[in-house]
This record gives C-alpha cells, sequence and structure tokens, in this order.
C-alpha cells in the first residue's frame, strides 16, 4: 500500500489568530512529511507512532503472580527494525530534509540502506539530518533498541526506563516525521526573558547553505489572556555565515509587557523568519517573562514570595505504558492536581514531553525535571556520566524556553561523589541561567544536609542519623521504620498541630522543599481492577484480592479501601500543615496525589493510577489546607477534659498575589454532624503577601459540654475553609462496675467465665507477642514488604504494618466515645499502646468490634477489641494497655466506654466459644508469611 502522507508545501499561510487578541500573525510553517501510519517491523505489521506492547505483537507475559508492579501484558525487550517506503515529491528534492522522532530509546536510522547514524537519547527529540533526498520512493529503517546494553546500567532503574513505572517499552511515541528546509534552518531559538527590561536577548542556532545579508523578521503578541497587545514588528539583520553557527540578537517587547506566573501565565507567541537571498525559514515558539529565584530559604515569582505546593510524578500512565504526547491530557491531569491546590510537579528520575510544558505553561504550573538516573555518581562511570550530561544539555536546550520548567535536579536520592554532582551543575548553570539547579532530590537521604552549589535543597532532613530517634533535622512528618525511629513525627509523637520544621530551617540557607511526603498506604479498591484496558494490567492487585478471600475477609474490601482513604487523606493533611506552619519553607513535593502501583505496589494517592478520586477526601476539603491562602489552627491537642479551655492560635499563610487587608476571618466550633454551634467569632486579618501571619487567639470554656463530644473548628476566610475534629471529655474518674471482672491472665479469665462472670481480658502483650501484631497509628508507610526487608537487613524495628481501625460508630461500645469508621486523632493513644489479634482460625463471618485493617502482603484478619460467649460467660477480649493510656482523656473515656458497654444490656455476644476454643485462640502460633520485598536502589545506612 502506498504511504499516506500528507504534505505541506513550503510557506504555505499559516493564519494564527486568537480570542484575545485581533492582531493577525501571518506565520510560515515547514514543509513535513507525517511518518504516522502502518510500518513492518519484525514482528509484523505495526502501527506508529505507538510501541510494541500497544501492537500486541509480541508473545502474551506468562507470567501473572509478580506482586511488586503491575504487568505488561505483551513486552518487548530488544532490538527491533522498523521499515517503511516513503515518498519525495517532485518539487522537494532539493530540499534538506531531517528526520524528528519526538521520543523513543536509542537508535540507529538508515536510508535506502544507507547508515545515517545512532542516537541514545530518551528524554529529548532525536534528530537526524539526512540531507537531501531525490525525489521518488526511499526507505526508511529504523532499529529501535530497548535492551539492558543499549543504555548503562544506572538508566534502569530510573521512571525514565523501568517496568515500575512507564515501563520500558519499545517504539516511536510524539511528534514523527521528515522536515524539509531550502537550505537556511534555524534549529535551534532560545530566548532569555528579564522582567526588568523590555528588550530579550535571543540565540539563535542557524545552519545555512549560503553565506551573506539576512534579516530576520519578528511577530509576535500575548494570546492566552484578555489583554490585547502585541510586540512591535521588528527586523533583525545578520551576516549569515555557511555552515552552522551561534547568532545573538535582542528583540523588544515593548514598552508594556505582561509577566508569567501561577497567578498569571500569560504567553507570548513569537515567530522568527530569517531571508536571504530568496531563501527562507522559520521558528515559533511560546515564552513567558518570568523571573523565579531562590531568596534566602523561600521561592520567588516576579519578586512575589510562593510556596511550593507539589506532586511526584513517577510517570504512571496505565493505558499505555508511557507519558502522553498531546497537550490536552496533561492540561486534564493538571487541572485535576489544582483542584486539589497543587502549583507544582516534581518529575522523578525523568522529563516530560513537551506537551507537559505547553500545559504546564497553560495553567501556571511550576515544573522540575531530573535526569534519568537513581544510584550513585562516580567520575570512573565514564559511559554513564557521560550519558546523564548529554542528555541534561538536550533537556535545556529542547524545553528551556518553557517558563514553567523552573528547576533542575540530577536524579532521585543520589550518593556517591558530591564533587562531580557539584561539576555537572555548574556546567549546566553556566550555560543557562533560567533555571534553579539542585544536585538531586533526596541526596544521601538528607544526612549530608545542604551542600555548596546547590540553588534548592529536596530533602527529608537536613543533615542528621538514619533511624535515629531525634526528629529535629526533619522536613516531612511521617517516615518508614528503617528511616527514622518509630516513623517518624506523625505516629511518634502525641497529636498537635504545634510541631514545625523550624529547626530544620535553621540549618539551611536555601528553600526547602519537603521529599516525598506522605506514602500513606490505602487498600486498594478492586473496582479499579476494570479499568485496566490497555498495555498493562494489575495481576498484583487480583493476587491481593485472593489473599483476602482466603482469609475470609473479601466483604470488607469495600470498608477497607474507604476507611484507609479517609484516614490516610487525613494524615496528608497533618504533613502538609506541618509544611505550611513552618516559617521560611521552601515547599514540598507530594508521594503521593494519585498511586504508585509499582516498587512493591504502594497505593499511596488521594487518587488512583488513573487520576479519580478514592472517595477518602473530596478535591475541595484537601484545597482547604493546600491552597495559596490556608487559614491554620495551632493547638496543642486535639482531645481535651471539659474543665480546660479550649484553646487555639489562629494563623494564615498566606502565598495568594497580594496581601489580605480589610478582610476577616471567621470561625466556629460546632457539634459534629449537626448544625449545633458551641461557640463562634471573627478576627480582623491583616497579613502580608508571603507571610505566615498571626490572626488571633481562640478560648472557649468547656464546662458545659458534659459528655464524650466530637467537635469541629472551621476556620474561614473568603472561599477559604479549612476544618479540624476535635475531642471533648467529661473530666471524671473510671467508674468501676462490679459486675465486670477484669484481669490480664487467661487462666483466671477462663475460670471467672465458668463461673458465668463478664470478663474484661486484657491480654499482657509480651504473652501474646507472637499472637499478635504491633500497635501503629498511622496508615504503613509506601510497602510493607519493601521495608520490612530493609528493616530486617538494617536490624532496625520493622513498622507493624497496618493501615487504621475499621470500626461501626452506631455501635453501642461507642455511645460515650465517639468516633468514625476509621483512625482520628483520638485513636492515637489507643493505637500505639495495643497489639492487634491475629484471628484468622476464627470463623469467616466473625468480626471484631473493633478491627484493624492489615496490609495487602499479610491480610490478617485484626482485633483490637472482640466479644465471645463462652459457656455462661460473656467476655470482651481488649488488646490495648488501657492502664498506658488513662492519663489522657481519651484513653480515660475510652476505657469507662468499655466498662459502660459491658455493664449494659448491649453487651451480648452471639459467637459461642468453650473453654477449650479460648485456650486454642490464645495459645496456637501464626504461621507466619514468607514476604519478599522488592529491592530499593537507595542505599540504606
Amino acid at each position: 500500500m502506498r504511504l499516506n502522507i500528507c504534505i505541506v508545501s513550503i510557506f504555505i499561510c499559516l493564519l494564527v489568530a486568537t480570542s484575545c487578541t485581533e492582531k493577525k500573525v501571518v506565520f510560515n510553517q515547514r514543509e513535513f512529511i507525517s511518518l504516522s501510519g502502518k510500518w513492518q517491523c519484525d514482528l509484523g505489521e505495526i502501527n506508529l507512532p505507538g510501541t510494541v506492547d500497544e501492537s500486541r505483537l509480541a508473545p502474551r507475559n506468562s507470567d501473572t503472580l509478580s506482586t511488586g508492579q503491575l504487568t505488561r501484558l505483551n513486552p518487548y525487550v530488544g532490538k527491533m527494525k522498523y521499515t517503511k517506503e516513503i515518498e519525495i515529491p517532485a518539487g522537494s528534492a532539493q530540499k534538506e530534509w531531517r528526520l524528528i522522532m519526538e521520543r523513543t530509546k536509542p537508535s540507529t536510522v538508515w536510508i535506502d540502506k544507507d547508515s545515517i547514524g545512532t542516537s541514545s537519547l530518551i528524554l529529548s527529540p532525536q534528530i537526524y539530518n539526512l540531507g537531501k533526498l531525490a525525489a521518488g520512493k526511499h526507505t526508511v529503517t529504523i532499529v529501535i533498541d530497548n535492551s539492558p546494553t543499549s543504555v548503562p546500567q544506572g538508566i534502569h532503574g530510573s521512571h525514565a526506563w523501568t517496568d515500575a513505572t512507564q515501563t520500558n517499552w519499545n517504539g516511536i511515541i510524539g511528534k514523527f516525521g521528515l522536515e524539509a528546509n531550502d537550505g537556511i534552518l534555524i534549529s535551534d531559538l532560545q530566548v532569555y526573558p528579564n522582567v526588568s527590561s523590555k528588550t530579550i536577548p535571543v540565540v539563535a542556532q542557524i545552519n545555512s547553505s549560503v553565506s551573506g545579508k539576512a534579516k530576520i523578521s519578528v511577530q509576535g503578541y500575548l494570546w492566552n489572556t484578555t489583554q490585547n497587545i502585541a510586540i512591535p514588528d521588528q527586523v533583525i539583520s545578520i551576516d549569515l555565515k555557511e555552515g552552522l553557527e551561534t547568532y545573538k540578537f535582542d528583540i523588544n517587547v515593548g514598552n508594556k509587557h505582561v509577566l508569567w506566573s501561577e497567578f498569571d501565565p500569560a504567553l507570548y507567541k513569537v515567530n522568527f523568519e530569517i531571508e536571504s537571498q530568496k531563501i527562507k525559514d522559520s521558528y515559533t515558539i511560546d515564552f513567558g517573562i518570568r523571573d523565579f529565584s531562590a531568596k534566602g530559604t523561600q521561592f520567588e515569582i516576579n519578586s512575589l514570595k510562593t510556596f511550593l505546593r507539589g506532586k511526584h510524578d513517577a510517570c504512571v500512565f496505565p493505558l499505555t505504558g508511557y507519558p502522553p504526547m498531546n497537550k490536552e491530557e496533561w492540561k486534564r491531569q493538571m487541572r485535576i492536581a489544582k483542584e486539589y491546590g497543587i502549583n507544582h510537579y516534581r518529575f522523578h528520575s525523568w522529563t516530560p514531553p513537551q506537551a507537559a510544558f505547553d500545559a504546564a505553561n497553560e495553567e501556571g504550573i511550576y515544573m522540575q525535571a531530573e535526569l534519568p538516573y537513581w544510584g550513585a555518581m562516580d567520575t570512573t562511570n565514564i559511559d554513564l556520566n557521560k550519558f546523564l550530561i548529554n542528555e541534561g544539555e538536550h533537556i535545556l536546550t529542547t524545553y528551556g524556553n518553557n517558563p514553567s520548567f523552573v528547576m533542575m535536579a540530577l536524579g532521585n536520592e543520589l550518593g556517591g561523589d558530591v564533587k562531580l554532582m557539584r561539576s555537572i551543575v555548574t556546567n549546566f548553570r553556566t550555560s543557562d541561567q533560567r533555571h534553579l539547579y539542585a544536585f538531586g532530590a533526596n541526596n544521601m537521604l538528607g544526612t549530608a544536609g545542604q551542600q555548596q552549589g546547590e540553588d534548592f535543597f529536596v530533602t527529608c532532613r537536613v543533615g542528621g542519623q538514619v533511624g535515629s530517634d531525634d526528629y529535629s533535622t526533619h522536613t516531612r512528618a511521617t517516615f518508614s521504620f528503617a528511616d527514622a525511629k518509630n516513623g517518624g513525627y506523625i505516629n511518634a509523637t502525641y497529636p498537635s498541630t504545634a510541631i514545625t520544621f523550624s529547626k530544620a530551617v535553621e540549618n539551611c540557607t536555601v528553600p526547602i522543599i519537603s521529599h516525598e511526603n506522605g506514602q500513606f498506604q490505602v487498600y486498594p479498591d478492586y473496582n479499579e481492577i476494570k479499568k485496566y484496558t490497555g498495555v498493562l494490567y494489575p495481576y498484583n492487585m487480583e493476587i491481593f484480592q485472593k489473599r483476602l478471600q482466603e482469609n475470609g475477609l473479601e466483604d470488607q474490601a469495600d470498608a477497607f479501601h474507604k476507611a484507609t482513604a479517609r484516614f490516610a487523606a487525613l494524615c496528608y493533611k497533618a504533613d502538609i500543615e506541618m509544611c505550611l506552619r513552618t516559617p521560611g519553607f521552601g515547599g514540598f513535593q507530594l508521594l503521593d496525589l494519585q498511586d504508585y502501583p509499582g516498587q512493591g505496589s504502594a497505593y499511596v494517592g488521594i487518587l488512583d493510577a488513573f487520576m479519580d478520586n478514592k472517595g477518602g477526601m473530596a478535591a475541595e476539603e484537601f484545597d482547604g489546607f493546600c491552597d495559596e491562602i490556608v487559614p491554620l489552627s495551632i493547638m496543642s491537642k486535639y482531645c481535651w477534659s471539659n474543665n480546660e479551655i479550649f484553646t487555639a492560635e489562629i494563623k494564615l499563610s498566606n502565598y495568594s498575589k497580594e496581601a489580605l487587608s480589610k478582610k476577616n476571618l471567621s470561625w466556629t466550633l460546632s457539634k459534629a454532624h449537626s448544625n449545633v454551634n458551641v461557640a463562634r467569632g471573627e478576627f480582623p486579618i491583616n497579613i502580608s503577601q508571603g507571610h505566615l501571619g498571626e490572626v488571633g487567639k481562640i478560648n472557649v470554656p468547656l464546662q458545659d459540654i458534659n459528655t464524650a463530644t466530637q467537635l469541629v473548628l472551621t476556620l474561614q476566610t473568603g472561599p477559604h475553609v479549612n476544618k479540624y475534629d476535635l475531642w471533648v471529655y467529661p473530666d471524671k474518674e473510671i467508674s468501676v462496675k462490679s459486675d465486670i471482672k477484669e484481669t490480664s491472665s487467661l487462666k483466671q479469665a477462663l475460670d471467672l467465665l465458668q463461673q458465668g462472670n463478664k470478663v474484661l481480658y486484657t491480654p499482657d502483650h509480651k504473652e501474646v507477642e507472637k499472637l499478635s501484631v504491633g500497635g501503629l497509628f498511622t496508615p504503613d508507610y509506601w510497602n510493607y514488604a519493601m521495608f520490612k526487608n530493609i528493616s530486617e537487613w538494617l536490624k532496625r524495628d520493622v513498622s507493624p504494618g497496618t493501615l487504621s481501625i475499621l470500626t461501626d460508630p452506631s455501635h453501642p461500645l461507642f455511645k460515650e466515645f465517639p468516633t468514625e469508621t476509621h483512625s482520628n486523632w483520638q485513636w492515637w493513644i489507643i493505637s500505639k499502646n495495643s497489639r492487634p489479634f491475629i484471628l484468622d482460625r476464627t470463623p469467616k463471618d466473625y468480626k471484631p468490634l473493633v478491627q484493624v485493617i492489615d496490609n495487602i502482603e499479610r491480610n490478617h484478619k485484626l482485633g483490637l477489641i472482640f466479644e465471645m460467649q463462652v459457656g455462661k460467660g460473656k467476655l470482651l477480649v481488649c488488646m490495648c494497655d488501657l492502664k498506658a493510656i488513662s492519663d489522657k482523656p481519651e484513653g480515660k473515656q475510652f476505657g469507662q466506654a468499655i466498662l459502660d458497654y459491658m455493664s449494659s444490656a448491649d453487651f451480648a455476644p452471639t459467637n459461642e466459644y468453650t473453654a477449650e476454643d479460648i485456650k486454642s485462640l490464645f495459645s496456637t502460633s501464626i504461621k507466619e508469611k514468607k514476604i519478599v520485598g522488592v529491592k530499593n536502589i537507595t542505599t540504606y545506612k
């Protein structure tokens, strides 16, 4: 079949006009022959752009047992030869042609069996100069190599290559075709806007077959705002030389120019047309005028302070296995992220295509690009270093004009030679000062602290020791147990909203961006499986679902998902607010707003892998604590006694584009799930732009609240609303119930049950250590299998691995202990002082009163409180040390709620057990599952 090519004649007029300006600008476009369509490859006929995975030509993957990541259904690794016959029109025979492949893997190209060359670029377009092509038919042959030897070994673990994220696909994606010029080619053009100048320096690379006088005509306008602004038409004269040369000149953008920022992402479209000896070429770019800088420990955009509210992008695209190459899909995803208050993207060990930058330019997103590396830097690794430097130089050239491209790092969690990192960054900065640079994201896990030569510092700590219980250098609120003793601030310290990262900021002179905040696991939603209709399939999710069925918990899957989704969102709120209430902080990069379905299967997002909300928290609520304006309540605790005065210091984080004055902040303290207000008030606001400012103090006596009550503190200024859950408990001694026998001895409990008593059994934790799991408040970090293995290797404590409680708030047990179905801050002291009991040997329909949701690797049925009828007696087992928590109002109230329930007629267990059943339950060892974690590239010491 003849090639169906689209030929656009040279110098046809392309009318560019927008609804925001009446100026009509006629731009010229080079002749382009699209190579989209059917190609022959080693496996048969394939459509390009596309990948071998999408073609389904490779054999079906027989491995359906991997739980570490999504499974490529038709994977292909190796060299693949693609061949197509093309036709050059008779009128184009004297033109100079080049082949453009926007994104692919290392390649080799032939035209009519003549070798053209090779390219190793994987994050920038590969462009081959073909020279003149005679009119008529030609055969194009392209070999794409995604085998392990095609790139240095260190690239394999990056998100630009690994199957854990975008997959190591083979193919060609994005713009793909032959482009012609008449002998003059503007091959590259870089602009260097300055907010304080109406002139812009330009550096152009021009390849010419002629020499002599040449004119460059410049036309342009502001195209995506309501302002009707055009730059003056102008002509620049140059002395054109034969061959490839660099030309520098200035253009005038006029007396009035508009700046680009997250608030007003104004873009100029400018066309540069060169003409000499009646030969023409043109080059059109979009750019923005902005100044993104580091001033002290904070960032500024055009002299306004900004706080980076970022998400980590791991290149998770489960339908294609590669990133979108069209602007519309990137805009869709970025608009979703903006609904959650995000203004910043960090690309973990990869750089997205131009379509992503186009979308970010229009949406006002600040982008951090990275080289495709995750490992140790070493001067002796010459091939790797050359590869990274070459890739970095092309990234800067290819994407450097985008105003959204504000930051660049050398990779993720690098180790090794800091001098080498500094040298590479210095060279990049020397060649392009439009961006801020860092040596990497979370290098040395932050232990080496700030390094000279970095413009900003992405880190989890500023110095300090991995695995320590000294959190003073930390810059995020949660860690794995391998990283920090007991998992860091949220899990290890009594809940409040008063902790900050101020001490870490004191140890740094550049902006700190908190690295990969959160990583709170959410139990997966197995309804998501049906969404996987592309090249990847979630056999891992099917395996986790089967494990749940084997333990008789399949009927709780939806409840597990909903409870953990909500609890994870509350923990993200705590982590984000800790960043916001730290004076002088630079920002954060969440891991993540969406799931990461690789590296052990880490379901850590508020959204799933498809950017759909999981139901744990709506965007409007999340945006309340993750936005340019956030009202904050600074409280010493969440749980209060009614003999206290509730006190809160109200602050406001203002990173909007202007000062807040002559406005008010209202507050209400109301009973949860009702419209009953306990107190309310209002404060005037006067907060400078870019500041965390004082608003006022709330003092509310609580003596009129006589029963255990959940309250909600609501703070609002304009459309910005932030809410806090609080609990108030009556201040009274625990009322001992004469009809209840309490014991920590199993033998005594059985004796008392035989006598027909109501028995509260609180086992000694040491005696049931092998029949239970540890007490954990926060959802397990990232993925249980990975960090279990790392912790064991380092001889450190292993995380208990649980995700949340699950309970029925309407159960009589909670008449005097208000709760939701999931964990919240009143459960911190209870969870931390508990050892959830493994109930796998109980009948499938048996459910504890307070269940603890286990991780997907173990899927144990875990009970924190459970009850049974034993002979004539009634047994309630509490796996929390009630004495250890009795000094806190919520702990004392929890104990009282148990006693009140057991004394009531509601205490009527329906599941009957014999004394021998109970003996067996509390003495039979649990067979441990062998859990194998995936390897983490980062070195832990």
